[in-house]
């Protein structure tokens, strides 16, 4: 019980902290926030951090009400796990190019994959949103997730609460052979790549992917900016070892990096 304690108390602190630095860095910045267009995102490479702060400035200033609301409602209650700023990266990247599919390989209770339906409506542009996940508590070796939820009905309730057509989901790992026969079974426009970060599984995720994304496409690969320049503040994470050791061994001739927020970055098909 003590241990508990304790733990409770460092969590409290850690979030007060970080809501602190939430705070200082919308204070100490202009309240006119410029666009982030497209020739700005080269910063992201250059100065990540820099870049992720304006990114989470521009989540509080210029990104559409309903985004943000989708990121708050999210926010409570253990829905979602993420960070501000990441609703600003789907937005430019959505804003940038026209998906006619996406996938994402783990979809915990449906953050991202219902913003990227919530981002479809919006843009008009209609987008298949397809899910791949266990749908259970099962973690890894870094992630704990919570016992007695109903992953896939709680992932369907929450599009529900946003009135978003229900995506297509399989209850699968990703190296099961029905996951691996769902991403083969066209060109993708968009994935993402947020499942088990265990080393071993996010590479094996990262070949079949590569090779069902379109050229073009974009992957987003999640928690892998360890050894980046980026140095997160007290609010954000700088990722796992796994997807970060993944990502310095992504074949440039391959994939180009075009866009870093935090430790979520995006890698474009250009062979």
């Amino acid at each position: 019980m003590r241990l508990i304690g304790v733990r409770f108390v460092r969590s409290r602190i850690t979030q007060w902290r970080g809501e602190r630095a939430k705070r200082r860095v919308l204070a100490l910045a202009p309240q006119a926030e410029p666009d982030i267009v497209r020739a700005d995102w080269e910063e992201s490479l250059r100065n990540p951090t820099g870049f992720y702060l304006r990114a989470f400035r521009y989540f509080h200033r210029r990104l559409p009400a309903p985004l943000q609301a989708h990121r708050r409602y999210f926010s409570t209650g253990g829905r979602g796990f993420g960070e501000d700023a990441f609703h600003t990266m789907w937005f430019l990247v959505r804003r940038e190019f026209v998906w006619e599919s996406f996938l994402e390989i783990g979809v915990f209770r449906g953050q991202t994959l219902s913003l990227c339906a919530l981002l479809s409506r919006l843009n008009h542009q209609p987008c298949e949103a397809h899910g791949i996940s266990p749908f259970s508590s099962l973690g890894d070796s870094v992630s704990r997730y919570q016992r007695g939820v109903d992953y896939w009905e709680d992932t369907l309730a929450n599009f529900d609460h946003f009135g978003l057509p229900h995506p297509q989901l399989l209850k699968a790992y990703s190296t099961d052979a029905a996951a691996l026969e769902r991403i083969a079974s066209r060109k993708w426009s968009g994935i993402y790549i947020d499942g088990n970060h265990d080393y071993e599984v996010a590479k094996a995720d990262w070949n079949v992917c590569s090779a069902a994304v379109a050229k073009g496409g974009v992957i987003v690969l999640d928690d892998s900016a360890l050894g980046t320049a980026y140095r997160p503040p007290a609010f954000a994470f700088g990722g796992h070892p796994g997807p970060s050791r993944l990502a310095a061994e992504i074949d440039r001739s391959g994939f180009r990096e075009i866009l870093q927020v935090g430790h979520n970055r995006a890698f474009q098909r250009v062979a």
